[in-house]
């Protein structure tokens, strides 16, 4: 287990990661999936909310982080025309998927609750990114994920007591960045069409 101040290293390099792609969204070099970006932004700080609620402690910090930094690139969609990326029927309903996740947390009132529809709404969120991850790699980098799995990993091997309020949105968002961080590297689509 490392120091709960990791956490706060974790969060540096997911900043870093975060600015390059913010910078990289600007000038039109990536095409962001706007549906993901948004709910990754609403999810998290939804989570967060309910975390401190659960007195999960520093860990929080990192929930809190993967929703701003994400709701800065958001907007920055909008700066550059380049940055745009078509959204799709499929990208709209898990859009609309992920606010259903984030309705059932807001009619049950519980932290865990909150935590797991949070973690539902960003899972659904993350398809589309990791959908176009597969199929387009190349209008995403690779170190950006890297970075926020590292952020991910860095919370997980601080974590003292394992219970849901703890573990499940860390855990969460290590796996779902190395996946896409996995798509984008080494370009699985491009190399194994298993999916149309």
């Amino acid at each position: 287990m490392l120091n709960p101040n990791f956490v706060l290293v974790g969060i540096l390099i997911g900043a870093i990661g975060s600015l390059s792609y913010l910078i990289d969204t600007v000038r039109g070099k990536i095409k962001p999936n706007r549906v993901s970006f948004f709910m990754w932004s609403i999810a998290p700080l939804i989570a967060f909310a309910a975390e401190v609620k659960e007195g999960v402690g520093i860990q929080s910090i990192m929930t809190f982080s993967i929703g701003f930094f994400p709701l800065i690139i958001f907007i920055a969609t909008f700066v550059n025309k380049k940055a745009e990326w078509k959204l799709t029927p499929f990208d709209l309903a898990c859009g609309i998927l992920s606010f259903v996740g984030l309705f059932l947390w807001y009619i049950t009132k519980v932290g865990n609750i909150a935590i797991f529809f949070s973690v539902l709404a960003d899972g659904l969120a993350a398809i589309p990114t990791i959908v176009k991850s597969y199929h387009f790699p190349e209008t995403e980098r690779p170190i950006p994920w890297l970075s926020s799995s590292i952020n991910g990993l860095f919370t997980t091997l601080t974590i003292k007591t394992w219970n849901f309020s703890t573990y499940g949105f860390p855990v969460y968002y290590l796996i779902v960045t190395l996946i896409i961080f996995i798509l984008v590297q080494f370009k699985i689509g491009k190399k194994y069409k298993l999916f149309k």
